[in-house]
């Protein structure tokens, strides 16, 4: 809540001189197999609130998803502002705090502004009717001839001085149920909405304003570190939770500021009075841990997955695929693997907690404010009532990291001491424990008709991953190591083109390692192969990259798309690799991808449409290669923001060319040993191409979730234009200096095959 607007939830609900827009509460539904979120059994009593009208005209928004740095916090107040024909500044949004805001489950897939902000634009047009009601009893006039303007309304004659929403509300109490339906605005009528609006978070943080959970203090508090087993980056098999065999606590006895050692199960944590002594006393302390055994082999990522038992969806089965494939003139095979990736967060996960036996608030940077709270439930057996959690800004967050983990950590060596307790972990332990990027496998068995068109395509993806259970409920044995596999490597699982006989099939796996969902989930893998293999076809059909898509996009709107970046690039019409450029070592290259991100169980929902058109040269010798240019388009349909959706286009844009060219997880013994940016290199300012970015206007249409979308078509851009520029196919991100020469070297011994 505002600090500075003096209301609390209970004032809302209670007190007159307000307008308040509610839904009765609900009990949370329980995520479907394969869905983020954790289950929980509470039942809020109280309603949840979605506007909130004050007596000083002030407008309150409550939105259930947390601004991630993607800028919803802007955007949504402009949406409020919008439909309440108020001043942009007299909005406040309220995000993410479990006991104010409704329960719109975990911030992802994009679907804030898309899905989650309907109800409250709803609800900001049914307090817009409300206030004109009153207003017309106030002047004794019609509704139809009042203007409503910047939280003031007045006949349109102007006979009367205009009156403010906080004196049409003194006296009395409004509180109105939210209703299904309400007359939005068109968006003929946005002076807001579809305006380039600065961020309101950034003053903030420019100003060293508390911001960020990292710099939190509260009374009295301690630091904590924990020690994490031997079992690095895992969450399954008899070993988990079960491992330690004991703990010297007087080996940090004599250090300095040292408060406790907490150890619950392979939970093992120091408490002191100063940060610094509490990473000593963790350094220090003498921890005997039984030796892990019978961890996966990862040497071969792509052999790990095949290796693992599987449960088989059939999502799609058009046509006869068998019987088109033993027929065609060309059959074409390919297999395309993505590696373990790291979300990344520059600064590591950090939370403070003040917890005892009968209360817990939790300062955290979590994604699921919701979750998180039914997790620390489960692991102190408290009502969800007492637990409070306070969302702050946190490092960069990309999907699952590490934020919730470090939150319970907290909790319970708050409990331990009966002092707040700030615990951050450290760079190691960020890259060795969050939930990774799951690695994934996407086989493809396809043909080519005589006159070059698709004739059939099987597709096959497998993407180990689980829920990431918190990682202290199964240190501690608070919920046991059950590895169900996660059913969430069916996104975009379907091409966008059109393919007369196709088979879609998931086989959902368990883990190899701690995985969870990061930016794009296996959506940007399958697009991977899906753009990858387009492309082969239209090479060996003898077209141009873009001119086959647009034969077989069934879609006029992707289709305005391609076409209208293709222009916007000045694509050279022409089959790929027919005319390669070179000078010296180097080899020049154009490539070209394009997406839709479909989110969610299949069959899903779409985000924006994106296109990516990449300009490189490759030192066909060293294996360097040097973005040039590049150019992005998006189709968003309406844009609340046009700058905040530019700010996420880059974004998705450089983390994309980081994930393509350098991120791979690499593993020894079956244990992750990127510690360290050394050993994670991430791309540098430096690397940075050219970025020009078409945003198509659309305005009238229904917004789509950009948060993800651009980043798709990334890596299949690049690797087509590496094919463009050598006449060789990269099947196998990340596409290091050493892999590019490994892959053109291996591409000598087998020049008709595509090389992995």
């Amino acid at each position: 809540m505002a600090d500075k607007l003096n209301y609390t939830r209970q004032s809302l609900l209670h007190e007159p001189d307000l307008l308040v827009i509610y839904r009765e509460p609900v009990a949370p539904p329980k995520p479907a197999p394969g869905q983020p979120g954790t289950h929980s059994d509470f039942i809020p009593v109280e309603p949840e609130i979605f506007i909130a009208v004050l007596s000083d005209s002030h407008i309150l928004a409550f939105n259930g998803h947390v601004d991630l740095g993607t800028g919803i916090r802007t955007a949504l107040a402009q949406i409020v502002a919008e439909e309440l024909n108020a001043p942009f500044g007299g909005v406040t949004m309220v995000l993410g705090h479990p006991f104010d805001v409704p329960n719109q489950g975990p911030t992802i897939a994009s679907a804030t502004i898309q899905i989650t902000a309907e109800p409250l634009r709803r609800a900001a047009a049914q307090a817009r009717e409300y206030l004109l009601t009153l207003a017309a009893r106030h002047f004794g006039t019609e509704r139809s001839l009042l203007t409503c303007q910047d939280g003031y309304l007045q006949p349109s004659d102007k006979r009367h001085p205009p009156v403010s929403y906080g004196q049409l509300l003194c006296g009395n109490r409004h509180a109105l149920r939210l209703a299904d339906s309400a007359p939005l605005k068109p968006a003929s009528h946005y002076t807001l909405v579809g305006q380039s609006t600065a961020r309101v978070d950034i003053p903030g943080k420019a100003t060293g304003e508390l911001t960020f959970v990292h710099d939190l203090r509260l009374p009295d508090m301690l630091h904590g570190r924990v020690v994490r087993p031997p079992y690095a980056g895992h969450d399954n098999g008899d070993f988990i939770g079960t491992s330690l065999i004991t703990v010297d606590e007087n080996s940090v006895a004599h250090l300095p500021g040292v408060v406790s050692v907490v150890v619950i199960g392979d939970f093992v944590g120091v408490v002191a009075e100063r940060e610094e002594q509490a990473a000593n006393a963790a350094r220090q302390l003498k921890v005997e841990w039984r030796p892990v055994e019978d961890l996966p082999s990862l040497s071969n990522i792509e052999q790990a997955i095949l290796d693992l038992p599987s449960e088989e969806r059939l999502l799609l089965d058009e046509g006869d695929a068998e019987r088109a494939l033993a027929d065609a003139h060309q059959r074409i095979d390919r297999h395309y693997v993505w590696p373990f990736q790291l979300h990344g967060s520059l600064g590591p996960s950090c939370s403070v907690a003040d917890a005892n036996e009968n209360a817990i608030h939790v300062w955290s940077g979590t994604q699921n404010p919701h979750s998180l709270r039914a997790d620390l439930a489960r692991l102190t057996g408290l009502d969800e009532r007492v637990i409070t959690i306070t969302r702050m800004e946190a490092a960069g967050c990309y999907g699952r990291n590490c934020a919730d983990d470090v939150g319970a950590d907290a909790v319970l060596l708050s409990q331990a001491v009966g002092r707040p307790v700030r615990v951050q972990l450290t760079r190691s332990q960020e890259h060795l424990w969050e939930p990774k990027g799951a690695a994934q496998t996407m086989q493809i068995q396809g043909a080519l008709n005589a006159d070059g068109s698709p004739a059939a395509y099987r597709f096959r993806t497998r993407y180990p991953s689980n829920s990431a259970p918190t990682l202290a409920l199964l240190l501690t044995g608070a919920v046991p190591p059950i590895d169900i596999p996660f059913q969430m490597g069916d996104r975009t699982s379907v091409p966008p083109y059109h393919y007369p006989h196709r088979q879609i099939l998931c086989e959902d796996v368990p883990t190899l390692v701690r995985a969870s969902w990061l930016r794009g989930v296996s959506a940007l893998p399958n697009t991977f192969a899906h753009e990858s293999y387009i492309d082969e076809l239209a090479y060996l059909a003898g077209v141009d990259p873009v001119e086959y898509r647009l034969r077989y996009l069934n879609d006029t709107r992707a289709c305005e798309l391609v076409e209208a970046l293709a222009a916007r690039a000045n694509w050279p019409t022409g089959v790929a690799n027919a005319n390669p450029r070179s000078e010296a070592d180097w080899h020049y290259g154009r490539g070209f991808a394009y997406a839709q991100y479909v989110h969610s169980k299949f069959p899903g929902f779409g985000a924006a449409l994106a296109a990516w058109v990449v300009e490189l040269k490759v030192n066909v010798k060293s294996g360097r290669i040097v973005l040039e240019r590049l150019y992005v388009g998006q189709d968003a349909g309406l844009m609340v923001n046009p700058a905040g959706v530019r700010h996420q286009v880059h974004g998705n844009v450089i983390q994309m060319l980081s994930r393509t060219l350098k991120e791979r997880v690499t593993f020894e013994d079956g244990l992750p040993t990127s510690t360290e940016w050394g050993g994670y290199p991430v791309l540098r300012f430096s690397e940075l191409p050219t970025i020009e970015v078409m945003l198509l206007d659309r305005q009238k249409m229904p917004p789509l979730g950009v948060g993800e979308s651009t980043a798709l078509p990334g890596a299949p851009a690049i690797a087509n234009a590496l094919f463009d520029a050598t006449g060789v196919r990269f099947t196998h991100p990340p596409f290091t200096p050493a892999c590019v020469r490994e892959i053109l070297k291996a591409s000598r011994n087998h020049p008709l095959e595509a090389v992995s």
